[in-house]
């Protein structure tokens, strides 16, 4: 089966704008599983991507009504929620955001096998700046009780959106304002916190080396899509 994934770099969206690019190649992956369309141009895609800012909440909402979400908007921040798993996190610029739009039929039809592949991307990458991290028994990456990188997936008929959220120079006084992913006494770090504001931490540079290692875990080949097809894809949304 094919494990070719083409490597969208959109630049920065708003939130909205990419959740819809990743419903449309999605449900293009799904219409296909079942013979009911035409094979898509793209099998599987991975969207690297910057947010302005936006507070997200997944299918777990505790705590967060609209008197919550009203206070979140007053801080110039969009809200929005999704159908991905866990609770409020945040997205702003100096974020690494990836959307990988996988059928899993074609690597390993497991969502555990997913999760935890998603996470030795970001540990390995992690290694590379010399930070030593790891998992723990709450979602995402992280470096003692920090969490560096945030995970949130949603799979339908094993194929996936949604992803990872890793900071690297972003503004952490963001993730202030809430209880990230809900977790109560633990706290948010980047890598430019932990290692100090150096130029190659700047999602464009990190996005280099997220690369090389989501190829590598996943056992993939990565091909990287042209002006033409970038502006198709990004119209078509």
């Amino acid at each position: 089966m094919s494990r070719l994934v083409h490597v969208l770099r959109a630049g920065r969206l708003p939130y909205q704008r990419a959740l819809k690019l990743q419903q449309t190649i999605a449900s293009q992956l799904q219409q296909q599983q079942q013979n009911a369309s035409p094979s898509p141009p793209y099998r599987h895609v991975l969207i690297l991507t910057e947010h302005e800012p936006v507070y997200t909440i997944g299918i777990r909402t505790r705590g967060y009504d609209e008197t919550e979400e009203n206070r979140l908007r007053a801080l110039g921040a969009d809200f929005v929620r999704t159908n991905r798993g866990g609770l409020i996190t945040f997205h702003g610029p100096g974020q690494l955001v990836a959307y990988p739009i996988l059928d899993l039929k074609h690597f390993q039809p497991s969502v555990r096998w997913y999760v935890c592949h998603l996470e030795r991307t970001v540990i390995e990458l992690c290694r590379r700046y010399g930070l030593r991290t790891g998992t723990t028994a709450d979602t995402g990456v992280w470096i003692g009780d920090r969490k560096i990188c945030a995970l949130g997936i949603h799979a339908s008929r094993y194929v996936t959106t949604h992803g990872l959220a890793l900071n690297c120079d972003v503004d952490l006084g963001w993730f202030g304002h809430i209880v990230p992913c809900g977790l109560v006494g633990k706290s948010v770090t980047s890598l430019a916190h932990e290692l100090g504001n150096r130029p190659d931490l700047g999602v464009d540079s990190v996005a280099d080396g997220l690369l090389e290692c989501f190829r590598a875990t996943f056992e993939c080949e990565l091909d990287e899509l042209d002006a033409g097809s970038r502006t198709k894809l990004l119209e078509g949304i």
